[in-house]
């Protein structure tokens, strides 16, 4: 009877294993991928369109909210972003993605925030913040010169 019961117990603990480290590895993957997004929405204002963003989950993207609202003229750069320096540096958690796509929110450096309109692949490195969640309307809106734009909660 000892023997029926170890085994069982040996196999339940097997089973349970197995399903929380299946939930692990998804998590993992999650964060892994930067698509975590449980950090919450800002809204994006730009003339009279309001945009929605979905931040990601790290010290980055906290850092970035935490200094909201920000109402900012965002310089033109290479037809396909806008850009604005902070007075503030941000923690940064840098890699290269290869591609960068239309309404990204990026940190360049520590004090470089971008926010990415046409989507085009690249050799630097960025700390994702987070991304607009429809980009429909979105490089219309921001035009071809420099823009204001508020980001709020």
């Amino acid at each position: 009877m000892r023997h029926s019961f170890l085994i069982l117990l040996t196999f339940m603990s097997f089973i349970i294993n197995g399903a929380t480290s299946c939930n692990k590895e998804d998590d993992t993957e999650k964060t892994k991928n930067n698509t975590s997004m449980v950090n919450g929405k800002i809204k994006i204002k730009v003339n009279s369109q309001i945009f929605t963003a979905s931040l990601l989950d790290h010290n980055s993207a906290k850092a970035f909210k935490e200094m909201l609202p920000l109402t900012i003229n965002m310089i033109e750069l290479n037809g396909n972003e806008k850009y604005y320096d902070l007075r503030n540096s941000i923690p940064t958690n840098a890699s290269n993605t290869g591609t960068i796509n239309n309404g990204d929110l990026m940190l360049y450096g520590s004090k470089t925030l971008v926010l990415f309109y046409k989507p085009f692949s690249t050799s630097y490195s960025y700390t994702k913040l987070g991304m607009v969640d429809d980009t429909t309307g979105l490089a219309s809106v921001l035009g071809s010169g420099n823009v204001t734009i508020t980001f709020e909660e």
